[in-house]
């Protein structure tokens, strides 16, 4: 069931929010949308899901349009929670079951095991409005996957969320996968995107700047980063031809050079100069290739 988009654009009057954007997102896999605020991820989701009209193009999932007939096999977590505060969570999560054609003792069932998931079982009878942001957080996630959907889409899902509910949560997400749900989100947090995608696009003023497989981006993009601890002065490393960029630290100092085979030449430079306790060549970051083909700070 692959989601197919195809020369997708969303025209706000004389604004384009997404330009012309083409992907392919694989059956089975997770895929992540980057991009500053008002790159255009947003309006592609819910393009996705027909909640906004597409003003050119097409969007396919499993070779079908996305309506009535095939939306129950899809979950959303907006980035803007949605909850009732006075509902207790096992009403609302029933009444969105319902919607979705469950039964209620298949919600109450699943339910029960997503808390426990959770390690928040005793918030079944709890009202939402009694429950912190972080765990207000892991009722909407339950919510966009009580149903079992085949595809689910993730608008920032851990946003806000301390680094323990933050863990719990990319967890059920890998678990889904393992699955085989497809899950598309987006992020700012680019170590999210490094630890969970396979694939991804890097949206900019609602086109694609960047897209492809991880491992094939990093490669394309050829840079790589040198991480050296020493307890000597390393300031004239930034001369060295294929030095892209220099960043001192408080252990040593990170080089981005040009070209894996610079490595040797700092390798060399390095030599007799004093005891050197870390040397290490890295592939890019992403937070590297964002910045540099989605202009400036993502933040």
């Amino acid at each position: 069931m692959t989601l197919k988009i195809s020369n997708v654009t969303k025209r706000f009057g004389d604004f384009t929010a997404v330009n012309n954007l083409s992907l392919e997102i694989p059956e089975g896999q997770i895929f992540g949308f980057l991009g500053a605020n008002g790159a255009g991820k947003t309006t592609t989701f819910r393009m996705i899901l027909g909640l906004l009209d597409i003003t050119e193009g097409s969007i396919d999932w499993d070779g079908k349009k996305i309506n009535y007939s095939n939306s129950d096999a899809i979950g959303y977590l907006p980035e803007e929670r949605g909850l009732y505060p006075k509902l207790t969570v096992k009403d609302q999560i029933i009444y969105l079951g319902r919607l979705r054609g469950m039964q209620k003792n298949e919600i109450v069932a699943e339910l029960k095991s997503w808390l426990e998931k959770f390690r928040v079982p005793a918030y079944l009878d709890k009202k939402i409005e009694e429950l912190s942001k972080g765990n207000q957080q892991k009722i909407q996630f339950i919510s966009a996957v009580i149903h079992r959907p085949k595809l689910l889409i993730l608008d920032e899902p851990f946003s806000g969320l301390d680094p323990v509910n933050v863990e719990m949560l990319k967890q059920a997400v890998v678990d889904l996968k393992s699955q085989g749900t497809s899950i598309v989100f987006s992020s700012h947090r680019m170590e999210h995107v490094e630890e969970l995608c396979e694939y991804l696009c890097i949206m900019q003023h609602g086109s694609p700047v960047v897209h492809g497989s991880l491992k094939e981006i990093k490669r394309a993009f050829g840079k790589k980063n040198v991480f050296i601890h020493a307890d000597f002065d390393l300031s004239f490393l930034k001369d060295l031809v294929g030095v892209v960029d220099y960043k001192a630290t408080t252990e040593g100092c990170e080089l981005q050079i040009n070209d894996e085979a610079v490595s040797q030449d700092v390798l060399t430079a390095l030599h007799d100069r004093g005891f050197v306790r870390r040397f290490a060549l890295e592939e890019p970051s992403l937070n590297d290739i964002f910045i540099e083909k989605a202009g400036a700070s993502y933040e």
